[in-house]
């Protein structure tokens, strides 16, 4: 007879998602998990396997969830700069405010963790940086299509560009930095992109 799950294992990842999100892979004990979830570890490894298989799978999760929705957004939208900015207002304001306030970015804290070693997780974690540096180059050339772009600036240099400040982003909120800071910061950069204003 096969085993009959008496619990949403979608649900199981979730609270493990958020486990690892906010602590970490590397300090995050399968006890932890299974005390989050309210399963024991057999279950857990019966469902997930080991520790390493139930982090891929939550931050494969992350990335469904949350990272290709985002990327996706900015990608389609054909607003060029203004998109980018808008792309940057929220992600101050998920970083700064809310449930999820001061925990990151769960790619962007599995870079800088021990997990980033991983190949399997190295693998996701450049998947998801093309993601992102695509999009970021599509509002780019939409920008410089439409003449919004600075003399000097290519799509390609830019995109990563972006991508680093989306980085940093993360890093600094995460750190304690307040939103009104961030704004600041991108403004700034986001600055260098747009051509200058016609002189008097």
């Amino acid at each position: 007879m096969p085993d009959i799950k008496h619990f949403d294992p979608d649900e199981a990842l979730e609270r493990a998602e958020r486990l690892f999100w906010r602590h970490g892979a590397a300090t995050t004990s399968i006890q932890a998990v299974a005390a989050e979830t309210g399963l024991n570890r057999s279950s857990l490894y019966a469902t997930f396997g080991g520790k390493r298989q139930l982090h891929l799978a939550a931050l494969r999760r992350y990335v469904r969830l949350r990272s290709v929705p985002a990327c996706a957004a900015l990608a389609d939208d054909t607003r060029g700069l203004p998109a980018v900015r808008d792309f940057f207002a929220g992600l101050i304001e998920a970083r700064c405010e809310g449930e999820y306030a001061r925990w990151g970015c769960m790619l962007v804290n599995a870079y800088a963790g021990e997990e980033g070693a991983d190949p399997e997780v190295r693998a996701v974690l450049d998947e998801h940086h093309r993601r992102l540096r695509d999009a970021f180059r599509t509002a780019l050339e939409t920008a410089r299509d439409r003449g919004r772009l600075a003399a000097g600036v290519t799509p390609a240099d830019g995109a990563e560009v972006l991508v680093l400040l989306a980085y940093g982003v993360n890093v600094r909120s995460r750190a304690g930095a307040g939103a009104g800071e961030l704004h600041r910061t991108v403004a700034a950069a986001l600055a260098g992109l747009a051509p200058e204003a016609p002189a008097d």
